[in-house]
């Protein structure tokens, strides 16, 4: 009751009681006034900068919790693919090899990245390998050149290398992902460049919080009929037999073209099972950021909120005290 009058009563004097205290001339004309440095309603800005504030907040968690349900649906899909496709390419290693340490003269390398980012660092590693293997494969004999797939990729090998990007595809995951698709990029690549071993550059998928960047080379037909009469680990190449009228060179031709395009089919799928499942990480944790940010600012909006009402009382209390007086 005491304080409901107290209210009433400074809202009844509230226009004889000046808001600031009455300041003494200014010593010089350009020196702000007290108007200046403190416009009308002062204390109640801070409260609705924070207010506003929450509200970004609150969408920016909203986005990544929706962003995080749409990574999880896309990944159940894509990693059933990535599973399956990894019987393809295991037949090829087993028959033709995959020799990283090969010394050969042209180098493609074929950087798989995504078209789309807020998925970690996953792009950055597959770029940071396929510097190194340039600069490992670069000579005065030697010649290296980069096939780019994806947004990513592009963005930061233009900047460095651009005069040694053979070509760039982007836009790969724009559909969904099938082996008739990748199999014509393969055909595409092995139409625009000259090759003596493809090393291509992507990342294993493990888990959702675990992938492994990863290198698998395809050598040229020229290049496993060399290894296999030297006699190193494609040795046993000669002792399966040819049926059929095709000579060994043109065996070798069709199986490396097959297992290109087999080791590409399986190296984008993983890579988009590694892209969705670091883009989940990613909102996780940025939803969890943007929670605990929420609470601060909460803490901080009902501080300055009860600040406010205190002064707003101490002022009430102090002008009827004065007018009582």
């Amino acid at each position: 009751m005491a304080m409901a009058a107290l209210r009433r009563e400074g809202r009844r004097f509230a226009p004889m009681i000046s808001p600031r205290p009455i300041t003494a001339l200014r010593s010089s004309p350009l020196a702000p006034s007290l108007e200046d440095e403190c416009p009308i309603g002062v204390r109640y800005i801070s409260t609705q900068v924070v207010r506003n504030r929450m509200k970004s907040v609150k969408n920016i968690q909203k986005i990544t919790k929706a962003m995080k349900m749409v990574a999880a649906s896309k990944l159940r899909a894509i990693q059933t693919k990535a599973e399956n496709s990894r019987g393809l390419w295991q037949p090829f290693t087993a028959l033709l090899g995959d020799l990283p340490s090969a010394n050969v003269k042209k180098n493609v390398v074929v950087t798989i990245s995504s078209d789309k980012g807020l998925c970690g660092g996953i792009n950055s590693t597959s770029v940071k390998i396929s510097k190194g293997l340039h600069k490992l494969n670069s000579g005065p004999e030697k010649e290296t050149k980069y096939v780019i797939l994806g947004e990513k990729a592009k963005a930061q090998l233009v900047r460095d290398s651009k005069k040694d990007i053979e070509l760039i595809i982007t836009e790969l995951q724009k559909n969904p992902l099938n082996y008739t698709q990748v199999s014509v990029l393969a055909d595409e690549i092995l139409k625009n460049v000259e090759y003596d071993a493809l090393r291509i550059v992507f990342n294993k998928f493990h888990s959702v919080v675990s992938f492994v960047p990863t290198v698998s080379t395809v050598l040229s037909p020229e290049i496993v009929e060399r290894e296999a009469e030297s006699g190193g680990k494609l040795g046993d190449l000669d002792s399966y037999e040819v049926e059929g009228g095709e000579t060994k060179g043109e065996i070798l031709q069709n199986l490396a073209e097959f297992q290109f395009s087999c080791v590409m089919f399986n190296a984008v799928l993983e890579n988009a099972c590694s892209e969705q499942g670091a883009r989940m990480s990613a909102m996780d944790s940025s939803s969890r950021n943007a929670g605990d940010m929420l609470d601060r600012l909460t803490l901080t909006y009902n501080r300055t909120r009860q600040a406010s009402i205190t002064t707003e009382l101490i002022e009430i209390i102090s002008g009827a005290s004065a007018l009582e007086g």
